[in-house]
């Protein structure tokens, strides 16, 4: 037995940080339902490089940092959509998100909205600079936060400029 055999978790997340959350909590054995928009899915369907597979070719960082889960296309923008996200968190122990602050809540898929029927409900926002305080608006991508944290100015040639490292460590240590 896994450890978190008979945990449900909706993903609402996409791209990177949150996907590879909910990847090592599916490792561990939780029950995955990663929800995708209509139209493309995860942003990170479209990431190179691409590699094949029986069904095509498929973007390597999606396959990575999504295996183990089950996924669905569900368009959150319209009411009908709304209302599955919000029966399917009815019967999930876990609600992960990364979306910029309040954009969940325009569409009454915050925290507020999808768990009052299912009180026991953990909803985990990812956000790159919290949900309160001045910076709470601005969307925290993995090279601004480098950049911030100082990472970049350990990386590349003495006496040279900034550069990004390799791998996207604000990501996968958020993540």
């Amino acid at each position: 037995m896994r450890p978190l055999e008979g945990v449900t978790i909706l993903d609402l997340s996409r791209v990177l940080a949150c996907p590879f959350a909910s990847m090592i909590l599916a490792e561990l054995g939780a029950d995955v339902i990663k929800v995708e928009q209509p139209g493309g899915g995860d942003e990170t369907r479209g990431f190179e490089p691409k590699v094949r597979g029986e069904g095509g070719t498929e973007s390597a960082y999606y396959l990575a940092f999504n295996r183990s889960k089950q996924s669905v296309t569900v368009n959150f923008r319209h009411p009908e959509g709304q209302a599955l996200i919000r029966r399917l968190a009815q019967t999930c122990d876990v609600v992960v998100e990364n979306f910029p602050v309040g954009t969940l809540a325009r569409y009454g898929l915050d925290r507020e909205h999808i768990a009052p029927d299912n009180p026991g409900l953990i909803y985990f926002s990812c956000t790159g600079f919290g949900m309160t305080g001045p910076y709470a608006p601005r969307k925290g991508y993995d090279t601004v936060l480098q950049a911030m944290g100082g990472i970049m100015s350990l990386t590349g040639e003495r006496g040279g400029g900034p550069v990004k490292p390799g791998l996207p460590v604000s990501d996968l240590t958020s993540g």
